[in-house]
């Protein structure tokens, strides 16, 4: 996934600085890091492995976003992210429905969730507000129901 990606999917998602952006299994962090930098918002990465985590880490300090980033390694699947405004997914089917009672537990209405190159399966709990077949970009929202 490139950065023109990642910028046209916070575009889409219409991220600001009043946002809290989660990128689950984030690998480097491109995305929160983008989400900081460009949009203003607090990005929080979230991943596992101890060498991406690694690089993460000295991207956010070579990039001077720290003030606006928090890094976890850890499982996603444990952890909190109710404060999430915005949560990024590039995550294969079985995962993102794995995923999905997490979601719909910590997630507060009106959260955003982009999706990149795999749709979730339909769900009355999941609204699917924009998508962006071209860049293979999935913009659903938790329903205010």
């Amino acid at each position: 996934m490139g950065t023109r990606q990642i910028r046209e999917s916070l575009k889409l998602a219409k991220v600001t600085k009043d946002d809290v952006v989660y990128d689950l299994g984030s690998g480097d962090s491109r995305v929160p890091i983008i989400a900081a930098r460009e949009f203003g918002a607090r990005g929080v990465g979230i991943e596992i492995d101890y060498i991406r985590h690694l690089t993460a880490w000295l991207k956010v300090r070579i990039d001077k976003t720290s003030d606006r980033m928090t890094l976890k390694r850890e499982n996603f699947f444990n952890s909190n992210i109710s404060d999430a405004t915005v949560v990024f997914v590039y995550l294969v089917p079985r995962v993102l429905e794995k995923l999905k009672p997490k979601l719909f537990k910590e997630l507060k209405k009106g959260t955003r969730i982009i999706s990149y190159k795999y749709k979730f399966e339909p769900d009355q709990n999941l609204e699917l507000v924009e998508q962006d077949e071209k860049n293979e970009i999935y913009l659903y929202k938790i329903p205010n129901f």
